[in-house]
């Protein structure tokens, strides 16, 4: 009994496949769309989600590589900082530091740091290979968070974009059967019509 339900249901998907007298090529030609539509989101997406990943990834890697982290010295005080509505000090605040540059030349710039702290207070500040500030770059497991992140909205994309390339292309074949159903009434409904009068 089941074996037979089991047959059933998958005759009843695969009816386009099928040889059938009442087949249209339309039929045919969207069950070759469903295919194509779902292999491509399978296996499209699983490509495109992985290569986004690994692109996403090495350049993450690359900043990490091209990023320094150097101790500075604060030059001006971030004490007098604008109190917030609450009464607290401000979590972050741009002030002047100053670093030595790996090539011992000493450099000036403006980022941003604690507030409340002191002129001459210590802390590590980010800078590229040209000795320029910069942000802290992402740690390799944020990296690899968000790179994961990033290749399954990558595959999430193109799945979504192949579906409603095909569900397009499917509404234009029901229109075109539409269309054609109507001119074969306009030609078969006449008949029909001598036959009931």
């Amino acid at each position: 009994m089941r074996e037979a339900q089991r047959t059933k249901r998958t005759s009843h998907l695969l009816w386009r496949w099928r040889s059938n007298p009442l087949r249209r090529r339309d039929d045919v030609v969207e069950a070759w769309i469903v295919l194509a539509v779902w292999t491509v989101i399978a296996l499209g997406g699983t490509l495109v989600g992985v290569v986004t990943a690994h692109a996403a990834d090495e350049s993450f890697a690359q900043l990490r590589a091209h990023r320094h982290a150097v101790r500075a010295v604060l030059v001006e005080s971030t004490a007098d900082a604008v109190l917030s509505e609450e009464g607290a000090f401000g979590e972050r605040v741009r002030a002047k530091v100053r670093w030595t540059a790996s090539d011992g030349s000493s450099r000036t710039g403006r980022t941003l740091v604690d507030a409340g702290q002191r002129a001459g207070s210590r802390f590590v500040v980010w800078t590229d290979d040209e000795g320029r500030l910069t942000t802290e770059p992402q740690s390799a497991s944020e990296a690899s968070v968000e790179a994961a992140c990033l290749g399954t909205l990558a595959a999430l994309a193109l799945g979504g974009l192949t579906y409603g390339a095909g569900r397009a292309a499917r509404w234009r074949l029901d229109q075109r059967r539409t269309d054609q159903w109507g001119r074969q009434w306009e030609q078969i409904g006449p008949q029909w019509r001598r036959k009931t009068t």
